[in-house]
């Protein structure tokens, strides 16, 4: 069990507030972990203080999220702001230079921060100040997107997407929360993850007990531009469509056995992202960071030792 983190309210220019864990030196270089659905910064509850003693740990409740602001607007989730939120929170701290460490969602924001970020970017304000990237079960935008249009089983497993998307998920948000849009897009199968421990379970409960918070991590997926095809729908090609690639040291962490995501979001990523470090954990589910924190730890040692 490891309890809680103290938080700090930060006020960004982009006109949101995030409650933050700022952990470890100040002067020490910057980690800056973003969480996924439908958890909080208590996704990294086993790195965070395992790198405070070398690192400034640095882990918000991202926008929509448990007390961070939430506004319930669908367009106040595309993936610009998200990702603008991140570089503005960096401002906020006083931090320049960073490695973005992302899962899931958080996952999917830090690619974009990462390319967005790194020298050459492909935000000019921003270009230089990404140093490294950590990604923890989180599809490359530039695979993800083929794989949907290509994969049958990826697209199966996709389709709570879908899901959530659907306006007839509104009542039941409002019903019976993120618990309830959870067992309806599951219906027919086991969401992967490992059990959580009894006190992280009434922690998230406690978490989804707000009606605007359930809907603002919906948005999330509702301001995506991703496309989902439906099953039945033909399988196809996309069109090439150049995809920059991703320049700064980057380590990916995948778990094997995630039935989101499975590992064939690995293919290709070499040549999207040249010189990658792919470390594969077996027998471990989609939560990753809280599932298998040692190997997660090692991997990160490994990588933030060398890089």
């Amino acid at each position: 069990m490891i309890g809680d983190f103290e938080q700090q309210r930060v006020k960004l220019s982009t006109g949101v507030e995030l409650d933050v864990v700022d952990m470890g030196p100040k002067d020490a270089p910057a980690l800056i972990f973003l969480h996924g659905f439908p958890e909080s910064h208590r996704t990294w509850r086993y790195q965070l203080p395992h790198f405070a003693d070398r690192f400034r740990c640095i882990a918000p409740d991202q926008r929509g999220y448990r007390g961070s602001s939430k506004p319930q607007d669908v367009e106040a989730y595309t993936p610009d702001k998200l990702i603008a939120d991140i570089f503005a929170l960096a401002d906020a701290l006083g931090v320049d230079k960073f490695t973005i460490v992302g899962h899931d969602w958080g996952g999917a924001i830090a690619w974009g921060v990462a390319l967005a970020g790194q020298r050459g970017g492909l935000h000019p304000a921003w270009a230089g100040r990404v140093t490294r990237a950590v990604i923890a079960n989180a599809p490359h935008p530039g695979i993800f997107q083929r794989l949907l249009a290509t994969n049958e089983a990826q697209r199966a497993a996709s389709q709570y997407i879908r899901a959530f998307r659907d306006p007839a998920s509104d009542a039941i948000i409002g019903e019976h929360g993120i618990a309830g849009i959870l067992a309806h897009a599951f219906a027919d199968r086991v969401p992967s993850g490992g059990l959580q421990p009894a006190d992280e379970i009434g922690r998230l409960l406690k978490d989804w007990e707000d009606r605007d918070a359930c809907r603002a991590m919906i948005n999330w997926y509702r301001a995506s531009t991703i496309d989902v095809p439906a099953m039945d729908e033909p399988y196809a090609e996309p069109p090439a469509v150049p995809f920059p690639k991703l320049a700064v040291p980057t380590l990916v962490i995948w778990a094997l056995d995630d039935v989101a995501l499975p590992p064939c979001n690995l293919d290709g990523m070499d040549g999207l992202v040249p010189g990658v470090s792919i470390v594969e954990v077996s027998g471990c589910g989609h939560f990753v960071p809280w599932e298998a924190p040692d190997a997660v730890n090692h991997a990160m040692d490994a990588f933030l030792a060398q890089s």
